[in-house]
C-alpha cells in the first residue's frame, strides 16, 4: 500500500476557500491578503487562520455551506485521485481549511479521508471561532506520521501534494514531494514541480 496525501486550498480545490467565504461579507480582500502572506511563509499558520476567521463572524452557516458546496475543483483533480487509486494509493486531504469545504468535495472526488478544521457557530451563525485537526504549521507533518504508523506505510511509498508553507510539515515525511503552482518556499522543499495548473501532471510523475 502507498499514501498520497494532498492539501485542499489550491491544490485539489481551485482557490481559497475562506476567501470565497469572506466574499459576502465584502472582506476578500483584507482576507485574500492574509491568506497569501500565510502561504508564503511570512505568518504564523495558527495566527493567521484565527484572524481571518475571526473576520467571518457573523456569516450564517448555510451560507457557508451553499458556498462550499460550489468550489471549484482543479483541473485535473477527478482523474489524479483515480490514477492513483488505481496504482494502489491511499488518497489523504489535509487542509488548513473547513471540513464544510474538504468533506463533500473529497466525497465528490472519491477521496479516501479529509482531515480540517471546523467552523463554530451559535444557532446558525458563525461565531468566529475555529478548532480541529489542523490548526497548525506542524499539524500536516504531525498528521502524516501518524497516519504512516497506522497505515504501516513508509516515507519511501508516501506522495504528498501542496501549494504553500503550511504543508512544509508534510514534505519533511515523504520520499516524492510535489510542489504544485506553489509559492517558493514550499518549491524548494520539494523534489518535483508542476506549473501548469492540472492535477493529471502529477501521474506522469510517478508513472
Amino acid at each position: 500500500m502507498k499514501l498520497a496525501v494532498f492539501d485542499f486550498d489550491s491544490t485539489l480545490m481551485d482557490g481559497e476557500t475562506i476567501d470565497f467565504l469572506a466574499a459576502p461579507l465584502g472582506l476578500e480582500t483584507e482576507v485574500a491578503a492574509i491568506t497569501e502572506r500565510a502561504m508564503e511563509g511570512e505568518l504564523d499558520f495558527f495566527e493567521s487562520l484565527t484572524t481571518r476567521v475571526q473576520l467571518l463572524k457573523g456569516l450564517e452557516k448555510a451560507k457557508v455551506d451553499e458556498i462550499c458546496q460550489n468550489l471549484p475543483m482543479m483541473p485535473g483533480a477527478t482523474e489524479v485521485v483515480a490514477g492513483l487509486k488505481e496504482r494502489g494509493y491511499k488518497v489523504i486531504c489535509f487542509s488548513g481549511g473547513f471540513r464544510n469545504a474538504t468533506s463533500p468535495a473529497c466525497k465528490k472526488l472519491g477521496v479516501d479521508a479529509d482531515f480540517s478544521n471546523i467552523l463554530h457557530d451559535d444557532n446558525g451563525i458563525l461565531t468566529g471561532r475555529v478548532g480541529g485537526d489542523m490548526m497548525f504549521g506542524f499539524s500536516k507533518g504531525d498528521m502524516i506520521v501518524r497516519l504512516q504508523a497506522l497505515l504501516g506505510i513508509s516515507e519511501e511509498n508516501t506522495l504528498v501534494v501542496g501549494d504553500g508553507a503550511n504543508d512544509l510539515s508534510m514534505f519533511e515525511h515523504a520520499k516524492t514531494k510535489i510542489a504544485f503552482c506553489a509559492k517558493p518556499v514550499l518549491k524548494a522543499a520539494a523534489s518535483h514541480s508542476v506549473d501548469t495548473k492540472d492535477l493529471r501532471e502529477i501521474l506522469k510523475i510517478i508513472a
